[in-house]
Formats: structure tokens, C-alpha cells, sequence
């Protein structure tokens, strides 16, 4: 049984969203970061990458910025720009691209869950990037960034988030990249009782993207227990900001591999060698992209190839099948020498979101060779977690993506 609370978000003033919601932290750089901050001084990107208050000489993991983020939010707060509901809510946050609706639940998930693996992972973390989150937290004394969960589809959630849909929104606002934002708050007792109970009977919530936020507010979550005088299970630090969504609603993208050097390879003999691993066809129609799973688009010599996959290379290990996986265990590890490609500096991966023609101009310009995979699915990252595995890294490009800064859970 999965525990998912409602709790009193603190959000934007009316009027402020769209100034105050921004993309997560780990989509910039430092440069781009600085950037936006400047020419958006609501933009929460100023407290989740404090370090843009300060010179370019100050580590972006200077305890001093982890103080500055912790002064930046909650003088918004005294400020009356971020305001504070006054009861625990669930929050419907609607996000469309493309004329494509993806509607999930905000709330705050359990971190004995995550520990039981009702919360269930597909990925490593990074020592270093939790200790970033974990010194964010707790020096903001609040959760900043919702972790994208997501959930097999339930009849009962769905027709609450229908109902509640008809009424009027707090927030409708469309982002600059023209993601189209709009919350309502569900704030009948029933309802929430309701959604409350319908998640006790889920058995399995799976992390999406968020690893290491997640697990840094497992650990931040340990080390109040250890401090709190008198401990009681119910407070705030044992829980932490999400965003759930049904499988249903979620898109995932493909991502793609860049290529730069052969391995000794001209065009021509490497070809030739893809050609003795696998089918490989010429694409003359004017769609490029791999239309279902089993099949891998390759640019190469500005000529794009279908590659298919043989029935043989097939597993019922749900990693060893994926295609990401097929294609690293039999082309890029033995013969391009790709042995880890979270670590080899010859590959390269580019999101879905940016289309085919990014990887031809890669090729064009600082690589040999391009391959566009079929997005894997959510029911594979399903399996792959329900199996305690891990995925190869970069399977998934989730898009859109989820703006922090409009929901945040104090741990006060």
C-alpha cells in the first residue's frame, strides 16, 4: 500500500506563476543558468541555482549558496509572493504540449515507501549529486523540486481529477517554450479521503525522473528522524514533494546516440560490419524515424538506414530487450569499444525533443555516426523496476517537463 498525503502547498501569489515557475535546475548550465535568472528576477531558478547570485569563483556547492537559496525563498515567502494554503490539498497540475494533455496528482510521498521499494527505482545515483540536493533541502528547510512520479492507471483517482477538473483553476498559464500550465486544488474532504484510500490500494509507484532528489529526501528524511525530540511518524520531513501520473498519460521520447569515431572504421567497412550484426535497409521514404520497437534509424555518410532488429537477439530479461540495450550489447560495446556509455567520452546522447535534423547536424559536424532509437515504452520501465533492475543510461526523455517553484513542501 502506497501512502500519498495531501499537504498545505506553498505556491505563487496569483499573478506570479508564470514569472515564478521555471525548468528544473539540472537542465542548465552554470552560464545558461545565470542567464535566465537575469532577465527573470522572479524565476525560481534563482533559489534551486543559488550560486548565479555570486561570481563566477564561487562553487555552485559552497555551503554560502546553499544560504543564499534558503534567504532568496522564504523572503519571497515574508514578501507575500509565494502564499501558503491554509489545510492539507491535492493539487491537479496539468501540463500540455502539443495540444497533448498530461494530468497528475501533487502530493507528498513516503519515505519509509521508498525505503520498502513500494517507491521503486530503475536507476543509480550519484554520490555527488545527491549531497547537492541533500544540502539544498536542508538548508531551505523545504522541498523545491517535484520528483516525477508515476502509477498504473486507477479508475477511482481519474474520475476525482475529472470532477475536480470542471472547476476553476488557480493557475492557467502558458511557459515560453509553450507548455501550456494549468492546477486546480481538490479540496473536498471526500475527495481527498477518497484519493487518499485509492492509493492504499497501489502496490507500486515507480520513480520516472528524480533519482537523485528522491533519494536525497530519503536521507534528509533519516537525518531529522535522528534529531527530532520526540519522533512521531507524522511529520513533514517524513514525506516528499511529488507529482504522480497515471501511465496512461505519459510520453515518453525516444533518445538518441551520437557516435564520434569509429573505432578504425571508414564508412563504408562499418557498414558493412552493422550489415553482418543486423538487417539493415536504406530508407528512401521521407520519414526517418523508427516507427516500433525492433527497429533503429543509423545516419551515416548522409544516408539514413533502417536497422532491424533479428528475433534472436530478443530477451526475457527486461533489460537485455530493450533496444537500447540490444544495441550497445551488440554494436556499440564490441565494436566501437563503447564499453560504458555513462562514462566514454566518444558517445553522446541527444533528447527526442530536439528531432532528427540535431542528429544529422552532429554528424555534420563533431561525429561519424547517429542512431534515432524507438522511445522506450513505460510498461518496459515497469518491468525493468518491478524486477529490481537497472536501465542503461539515457533510456528515457520525458517530456514536458515539470516547473518547480509551483509547488513547494515545507519541512518546518
Amino acid at each position: 500500500m502506497a501512502i500519498i498525503k495531501p499537504f498545505p502547498a506553498i505556491r505563487p501569489a496569483k499573478g506570479l506563476e508564470h514569472k515564478i515557475a521555471a525548468l528544473p535546475y539540472d537542465v542548465y548550465n552554470k552560464e545558461e543558468a545565470k542567464q535566465v535568472v537575469q532577465s527573470n528576477p522572479y524565476s525560481f531558478l534563482k533559489i534551486d541555482r543559488a550560486e548565479t547570485q555570486f561570481e563566477d569563483s564561487i562553487s555552485t556547492y559552497d555551503k554560502c549558496v546553499y544560504e543564499k537559496a534558503h534567504e532568496l525563498l522564504w523572503n519571497m515567502i515574508a514578501k507575500n509572493e509565494f502564499i501558503q494554503d491554509k489545510k492539507p490539498c491535492y493539487y491537479i497540475y496539468q501540463l500540455t504540449m502539443n495540444q497533448r494533455k498530461q494530468t497528475g496528482i501533487v502530493a507528498c510521498a513516503s519515505i519509509d515507501d521508498y525505503e520498502k521499494n513500494i517507491i521503486k527505482k530503475h536507476e543509480n545515483t550519484r554520490e555527488d549529486k545527491e549531497i547537492d540536493r541533500i544540502n539544498h533541502v536542508e538548508a531551505c528547510e523545504a522541498q523545491t523540486g517535484p520528483i516525477f512520479l508515476a502509477y498504473r492507471s486507477n479508475q477511482i483517482i481519474n474520475e476525482i481529477i475529472t470532477k475536480n477538473q470542471k472547476n476553476e483553476p488557480v493557475y492557467d498559464f502558458v511557459s515560453d517554450d509553450l507548455i501550456s500550465h494549468t492546477v486546480w486544488m481538490i479540496t473536498n474532504d471526500n475527495d481527498i479521503s477518497t484519493i487518499f484510500s485509492a492509493f492504499e490500494n497501489i502496490n507500486e509507484i515507480y520513480i520516472a525522473d528524480g533519482h537523485h532528489r528522491c533519494a536525497s529526501a530519503y536521507k534528509v528524511g533519516l537525518k531529522y528522524r535522528q534529531k527530532a525530540p520526540e519522533y512521531t511518524g507524522l511529520e513533514e520531513f517524513n514525506y516528499f514533494l511529488s507529482v504522480l501520473f497515471p501511465d496512461d498519460q505519459l510520453m515518453i521520447m525516444d533518445y538518441n546516440r551520437v557516435i564520434k569515431e569509429l573505432n578504425g572504421y571508414n564508412e563504408v567497412s562499418f557498414l558493412k560490419i552493422v550489415s553482418q550484426i543486423f538487417k539493415v535497409e536504406l530508407i528512401t521514404s521521407s520519414s526517418m524515424k523508427p516507427t516500433k520497437k525492433g527497429e533503429i534509424s543509423m545516419y551515416l555518410g548522409k544516408n539514413w538506414y533502417r536497422i532491424l532488429i533479428p528475433d534472436e537477439f530478443l530477451s526475457n530479461d527486461p533489460v537485455d530487450d530493450l533496444d537500447v540495450s540490444i544495441l550497445q550489447n551488440r554494436l556499440l560495446a564490441p565494436i566501437l569499444n563503447i564499453k560504458d556509455p555513462k562514462t566514454d567520452k566518444k558517445i553522446d546522447f541527444v533528447g527526442g525533443i530536439r528531432g532528427m535534423d540535431e542528429l544529422e547536424k552532429r554528424v555534420a559536424t563533431d561525429c561519424k555516426v547517429a542512431f534515432a532509437m524507438y522511445p522506450t515504452s513505460i510498461q518496459e520501465l515497469f518491468q525493468v523496476a518491478d524486477a529490481s533492475l537497472l536501465m542503461p543510461p539515457k533510456s528515457t526523455w520525458f517530456e514536458p517537463k515539470l516547473r518547480s517553484g509551483l509547488f513547494i513542501h515545507s519541512m518546518k
